[in-house]
């Protein structure tokens, strides 16, 4: 296995890294996303009168699903035996703002940022998937690595600001 892990041989075709020589440790990383609304639109959503259903229970799911599916939906990322994945939300009802913290976990080869950053990102589409036929001007945004531990590059934290 080379030093350098590129995603292209030395032909310049694209490639799937060999992660084969790369020891499994444990790894985990946390993502965050932001979903901006009317106010009035999470105070529905809080008080589950949302027409779909239990929007944050729904959208746990979808977030934790598609982590799973990683793989399968940015290309070249290794599929991963994932064991855990948990999706939470935290609401500012006055400022009409939910934020997603999503964090998965695996023993490993290879990374695990994109499986948290898939579940944030895909329970924020599903939050507006279930609200836009109220909100259509909903903002998904702020889709962000927070933190990740394991691995090679050992340990990283998003400051604050």
């Amino acid at each position: 296995m080379s030093d350098q892990l590129t995603h292209f041989d030395h032909d310049g075709k694209a490639i799937m890294v060999d992660i084969t020589a790369k020891p499994a440790t444990h790894r985990q990383a946390v993502a965050g996303a932001e979903v901006r609304m009317k106010p009035q639109t999470l105070q529905r959503i809080l008080d589950q009168s949302i027409q779909k259903g239990d929007v944050f229970a729904v959208a746990r799911l979808a977030g934790i699903m598609a982590a799973k599916q990683t793989a399968h939906l940015i290309p070249l990322c290794h599929p991963l035996p994932l064991t855990s994945v948990e999706v939470d939300f935290t609401s500012d009802p006055a400022a009409g703002i939910v934020t997603i913290r999503a964090s998965a976990r695996v023993t490993g080869q290879t990374g695990i940022e994109m499986e948290a950053l898939t579940a944030a990102s895909v329970a924020g589409l599903t939050i507006y998937d279930m609200c836009k036929a109220i909100d259509k001007e909903m903002v998904i945004g702020q889709i962000c690595l927070l933190k990740k531990t394991g691995g090679k590059s050992g340990t990283f934290e998003r400051n604050a600001g």
